[in-house]
């Protein structure tokens, strides 16, 4: 694909942003895209933004190209839950590739205020197993499909709880991250409340307010990029169900990660980096094992036997991940991209992978439903 990031812009989370709004931290999310690529905002033609960003239940790109004063030509709401984050990097190239746009900006956001309550308004009959008990039903939807892999497979709490451990000690060299500071041992994890059996408070993402953004543009721009580029090598996208009590049997991951790696015409192996979605410590557990790193059910001794730190065997979620940097809502998937783009770039202080190349990107949305996966490189 002939695109290819030229601009990063984060936020560092925070547990609450009282007086933000969520169109405030998506402007503050452009700005510092728009000064790392050293371009202005007249240089966007392209916008993609998250579903209802909290001021306005519809016309959102409209809402927000108002707000940042922009007037693109391509725009559209991307919709995918925490896959979103991925899912608007390819999408973009796509638009650049069909000649809609140039530049795209890709930004998410989420303000986060004490005593919010997340809201499910859906009431589809289909999912009256899952919507009763919240958003997506979400814990107690991952705790159905942990236990449907302990079961299967005879995986332990303890398995599942270094998958927390390990992003939790990368969090240590990320000063942004919300768990900096405050590394939590296997036996913190499995002494946690358990929140909905057998999954426990510390086997799950922190909700933060934070945002980010990238921008995408044409390969021939990005030679004049302020930055290395990072460029996009291949994608894969799979959704299968929204409800976990229609969830096939194959997860689509087993789809989408082998289908970005071929579209690059790489290897697992070849991937220097891991960028994975972990909303939950299931979410990582399957994701190796539909990658091939390890055959189904032995992520536990995968998880043993390799080391997950920037000089490790199988660098992965070396920003933290969610797990230890934090959710801003589907801004913590874009959090996994960025980290991405800072490795590739060889930005990434404090815990840089060495001569890094390649990179795998994934998305999750709802229960292991909507998936994507980006191979993201240093050359095209």
């Amino acid at each position: 694909m002939s695109a290819a990031i030229v601009g990063i812009g984060e936020l560092t989370p925070v547990r609450y942003s009282e007086g933000k709004t969520t169109l405030s931290l998506i402007a503050e999310s452009v700005i510092a895209a728009l000064n790392d690529a050293g371009l202005e905002k007249e240089d966007i033609d392209g916008l993609l933004v998250g579903p209802q960003v909290g001021e306005t239940p519809q016309h959102v790109p409209a809402t927000v190209s108002e707000y940042l004063g922009i007037e693109p030509v391509m725009s559209n709401t991307v919709d995918l839950g925490g896959a979103t984050g991925p899912g608007m990097v390819w999408r973009a190239a796509a638009a650049i590739q069909m000649g809609m746009c140039d530049t795209v900006v890709c930004v998410l956001a989420n303000k986060n205020e004490k005593g919010e309550v997340l809201k499910s308004p859906n009431r589809n009959p289909i999912r009256e197993f899952d919507v009763p008990f919240g958003a997506s039903g979400a814990n107690t939807s991952y705790a159905l499909l942990k236990r449907l892999h302990m079961e299967q497979y005879g995986s332990t709490q303890e398995d599942f709880a270094k998958i927390a451990y390990r992003a939790r000690e990368n969090a240590q060299l990320n000063p942004k991250a919300i768990f900096h500071g405050k590394p939590n041992s296997v036996e913190d994890i499995l002494q946690s409340p358990m929140i909905a059996d057998p999954l426990h408070l510390l086997e799950i993402v922190m909700p933060v307010a934070g945002g980010a953004a990238v921008i995408v543009t044409s390969e021939k721009k990005a030679t004049a990029a302020k930055h290395k580029p990072v460029f996009l090598k291949g994608a894969g996208e799979k959704i299968t169900h929204r409800a976990v009590s229609q969830a096939p049997d194959s997860l689509p991951f087993d789809y989408s990660i082998p289908r970005a790696l071929k579209q690059a015409k790489v290897n697992i192996e070849d991937m220097d980096l891991l960028s994975l979605y972990d909303c939950y410590t299931s979410v990582v557990a399957t994701q190796l094992e539909s990658a091939g790193l390890c055959a189904p059910g032995k992520f536990g001794d995968f998880v043993r036997d390799h080391s997950f730190a920037p000089d490790g065997e199988y660098p992965l979620n070396t920003h933290g991940g969610q797990l230890g940097f934090g959710q801003a809502d589907l801004a913590g998937g874009m959090s996994h991209v960025v980290e991405a783009v800072l490795q590739l770039r060889g930005e990434a202080e404090g815990r840089q992978i060495p001569h890094a190349t390649n990179a795998l990107v994934t998305g999750n949305g709802a229960t292991l439903s909507e998936t994507t996966a980006l191979i993201l490189g240093g050359t095209p």
